[in-house]
Parts: structure tokens; sequence; C-alpha cells
């Protein structure tokens, strides 16, 4: 049996952590390129910035832009149609049903298949 070995959560100083998240700040900086050197993981990093109130940039918002959508041109009787192959042996027959029949399509193929 091994003896396991125990884990020491790290302490970081105030000084510490306040430096780190003003290096976060920099223009150009990246909280996992700040964190790398110092050799600690990202993810506590923004924990410390979310504590500190400083998670969002300013900077970096998204705006709306309008758009505007052209209306739909008439679909093709292909677009609007359920497309039905049956094959038996050589034979080949193909349908196109149409999409607001759906329920008879089901009707006719359950009693095709009887």
């Amino acid at each position: 049996m091994q003896a396991e070995k125990s884990r020491k959560r790290r302490r970081y100083t105030r000084e510490l952590k306040d430096q780190i998240i003003a290096e976060c700040e920099a223009p150009g900086a990246s909280v996992a390129k700040v964190a790398l050197p110092h050799g600690i993981n990202a993810n506590i990093v923004h924990g410390w910035r979310k504590l500190a109130g400083r998670v969002a940039p300013a900077d970096v918002r998204p705006e709306f832009v309008p758009v505007t959508v052209a209306p739909a041109a008439q679909a093709r009787i292909e677009d609007r149609a359920v497309e039905l192959e049956l094959r038996r042996g050589t034979v080949v027959v193909k349908m196109l049903w149409p999409m607001d029949a759906t329920a008879e399509l089901s009707a006719f193929t359950r009693e095709l298949l009887r």
C-alpha cells in the first residue's frame, strides 16, 4: 500500500494577485498568457478578476447590425414534397407526395406494405 501524497493548497499574497490582475488589463494581454509565466492556472486568475469586479473588458461590446431579408422565392414543387422511391427487383417507382399531406402518405405506405 502506497502512502497517499497530501496536496497543499497554494496561497498567494494580495500584492501578487493585484499585480497579476493589473497585467491582465494591459492592452493585448490575455489571462492565459499572464498566468502561465507565474505558474498559475488561468482559471484561478479568472476567479480573482471576477472577485475584483474586473471581468468584462469595457471596450469589447457587440453591436447589432440591421439586416434586410429578401422575400422568399416561390419554392418548386420538389422543394415542398416528400420524395418516395420504391424498389422491387428491377422495378423502381418514384413519387413526389405533397408535404401538406404527409398523414395520407403514412396511411398509403402502411397499406402498401401489408
